[in-house]
C-alpha cells in the first residue's frame, strides 16, 4: 500500500504542473458542460496508468522505448519515441515559463525567477531518483489540500452550486484529447521506474488513487472557472482569479505550492528526458539535466500562456493514437495470449 501511494503523488506531480495546477490547461480542455467529459476522463486515465505500469512491471523498465515497442509495435515505436523527447522538451520550457510567470506576482522579474528555477531544477539531480519521489511526497498532498481548500471556499463564498446537467454535455470528446495530453509524460516517468515496481498491487493503488484525486480536482477547479468565465482573460494564470480576496497568508501559501507543482513537474519531464538519454551518452544525471536546462531557457521567451495555449491541445490531439492502443491493450494482449 505505501509503495503504491508512493507512486500515486509521483504520477500527480507528473501531472499537476504548470498548466494544471493554474487552471489554465483545464480552461483550455473543458470549460463550460464539461461535467461528463471530466467523469469520462477519470476513468479513463486509471486504465491508462494501470496499463503503463503493468508493462513496466513486465518488462522491468528503465525508459520508455521498451513500453513504446509493446503498444504501438517497433516502428511507430521510434516515431514516438521523438515525439516524447519533443513533448518533454517542450512541455518543460512551459514549466520554466511557469516558474517565472509565478514569481512575477511577487515583482521578481521575469528572467531572475526563470534563472532561480532553473538552478534549483539542476541541483536536485545532483542527488538521485529517490530525491524525486520524496519531493513530490511532500508537496503534491499539500497542494491538494491546498487547492482543494481554495476552490471550496470560493464556491460556498460565492454561493456557486454544481448541476451535472446530461442534456448540456457537448464538450465530452476533450475527455480523450485531455487524457491523451497527459499521457506521453506518464509513459517517460513511469517506465524509468519499472524496475522498482514490486507487484501489480502497487499499479493498482497508484492507478485509482491518482485518478480519483484528479476528477475531483478537475471537475471542482473547472464548475469555479466556469463561474469566473468572464474576466479569466485578466489573468495569465487563473488561480490567482480564485485567490483574489483571499487572506495573504493563504495567497502566499498556494502561491508557493503552486510555484512547486511547477517544479516538480519539470523535474519529471528532466527526468524522463535524462533516463532516455543516459542510454546514449553514459555521463551523470546532473551533466544530462544542466544540458538541457540550458538549452531550453531561451525558448522561455515565449511566454507561459501562448506556450500552454498552442502546444497543449496540439499534442493532445497527436497522442490520441497512443492513447487509443494504450485502452486496447487489455483486449489485444489478451487475445494472443489466448491463441
Amino acid at each position: 500500500m505505501r509503495a503504491g501511494i508512493k507512486w500515486m503523488f509521483l504520477i500527480l506531480g507528473t501531472i499537476i504542473g504548470a498548466g494544471y495546477a493554474s487552471g489554465r490547461e483545464l480552461w483550455e480542455f473543458f470549460g463550460f458542460e464539461s461535467g461528463l467529459a471530466i467523469v469520462i476522463f477519470t476513468v479513463i486515465f486509471i486504465i491508462a496508468v494501470y496499463v503503463i505500469m503493468k508493462i513496466s512491471y513486465e518488462e522491468r523498465t528503465q525508459h520508455f522505448f521498451p513500453v513504446l515497442e509493446k503498444l504501438v509495435g517497433k516502428k511507430l515505436s521510434y516515431v514516438y519515441d521523438v515525439l516524447i523527447v519533443l513533448y518533454l522538451f517542450t512541455t518543460t520550457i512551459v514549466m520554466i515559463a511557469g516558474g517565472g510567470a509565478t514569481l512575477e506576482s511577487f515583482s521578481i522579474p521575469y528572467w531572475w525567477g526563470i534563472a532561480f528555477f532553473s538552478i534549483l531544477l539542476v541541483l536536485l539531480f545532483l542527488g538521485n531518483s529517490n530525491s524525486i519521489i520524496k519531493l513530490n511526497a511532500i508537496i503534491i498532498p499539500l497542494l491538494v489540500v491546498g487547492l482543494f481548500y481554495a476552490l471550496l471556499s470560493f464556491n460556498i463564498s460565492h454561493h456557486h452550486s454544481w448541476v451535472l446537467d446530461l442534456n448540456k454535455q457537448y464538450n465530452w470528446p476533450s475527455a480523450f484529447t485531455f487524457t491523451a495530453l497527459n499521457i506521453l509524460p506518464l509513459i517517460a516517468v513511469l517506465s524509468a521506474i519499472g524496475r522498482e515496481i514490486k507487484s501489480l498491487r502497487e499499479a493498482k493503488v497508484a492507478s485509482i488513487g491518482s485518478g480519483l484525486i484528479l476528477g475531483a480536482i478537475s471537475f471542482v477547479y473547472n464548475e469555479t472557472l466556469v463561474q469566473m468565465a468572464d474576466y479569466l482573460t485578466d489573468y495569465e494564470i487563473p488561480l490567482f482569479a480564485v485567490l483574489k480576496g483571499s487572506p495573504f497568508v493563504f495567497f502566499l501559501f498556494m502561491s508557493v505550492m503552486l510555484w512547486l507543482a511547477i517544479y516538480t513537474t519539470a523535474v519529471s519531464g528532466i527526468f524522463g528526458l535524462a533516463s532516455r538519454f543516459k542510454h546514449i551518452v553514459r555521463i551523470p544525471y546532473s551533466i544530462v539535466a544542466l544540458l538541457l536546462v540550458l538549452t531550453m531557457i531561451p525558448f522561455t521567451r515565449f511566454g507561459f500562456t501562448n506556450l500552454v495555449s498552442v502546444l497543449y491541445p496540439l499534442y493532445g490531439l497527436i497522442n490520441l493514437y497512443l492513447l487509443v492502443s494504450i485502452l486496447l491493450y487489455p483486449l489485444l494482449n489478451r487475445y494472443k495470449t489466448s491463441t
